[in-house]
């Protein structure tokens, strides 16, 4: 597999920024980044900042997507069952297929929806399950996850997905903290005892119900 200098220097810039986690960093390497981007953005496909994608939404940046990964991995090696709810470009999907054996995604815009899983069949990204639907049910059927990740700011916990969250599992999100500001969260589940930790201050589009 041919990799390019623009993705070596990407994971380079995240290194830089913190991301320690070495499974991370190399499937950062391994998923190119600018096949997920529009042909308008790529120029700057390889630059650590969120772009534009369509229908009002962005394609993450490359250090949040791999702090989230990282985050979501904790001191596990690989993952086994894990949800994604808020598909968007793709891209930490495709992330999430090199450290996860399978990657549930669930994406509410249609356009959206339509263009990851073209590009995933296309990229042959063959552990990667793509629905179309309301990201706020999750994807009760593939449950439990033993992670889930949610790429939209949450005002509240959102419990249906927590229930899908297997025990020993980590939720990790964009959550409304008191200050008023979204932290990327941690949500640890063990038994009945659910522990939250909070990280980085990020700015993600508001998680909605419904489709589109």
């Amino acid at each position: 597999m041919k990799i390019s200098n623009g993705n070596r220097e990407l994971v380079e810039q995240i290194r830089l920024e913190g991301i320690k986690n070495k499974l991370v960093l190399n499937a950062i390497l391994l998923v190119d980044r600018a096949n997920f981007v529009n042909e308008q953005s790529k120029a700057r496909a390889y630059l650590n900042a969120a772009l534009p994608i369509g229908a009002g939404q962005t394609i993450s940046q490359p250090y949040v997507v791999a702090r989230m990964t990282e985050l979501l991995m904790g001191s596990r090696r690989r993952l086994s069952n894990v949800l994604e709810v808020g598909t968007g470009s793709g891209y930490q999907a495709a992330v999430l297929s090199k450290i996860a054996d399978k990657v549930f995604t669930v994406e509410r815009i249609e356009e959206l929806y339509l263009k990851a899983l073209s590009l995933f069949l296309k990229l042959n990204y063959n552990n990667i399950f793509c629905l179309y639907s309301d990201g706020t049910d999750g994807w009760k059927e593939s449950a439990p996850y033993d992670g889930i990740i949610v790429t939209a700011a949450c005002d509240v916990l959102p419990e249906k997905l927590l229930s899908q969250l297997s025990n020993g599992g980590n939720m990790v999100l964009p959550l409304l903290s008191d200050d008023g500001s979204y932290y990327i969260t941690v949500l640890h589940k063990e038994g009945d005892i659910l522990s939250k930790n909070l990280y980085d201050s990020v700015l993600f589009v508001p998680l909605l119900k419904g489709k589109e």
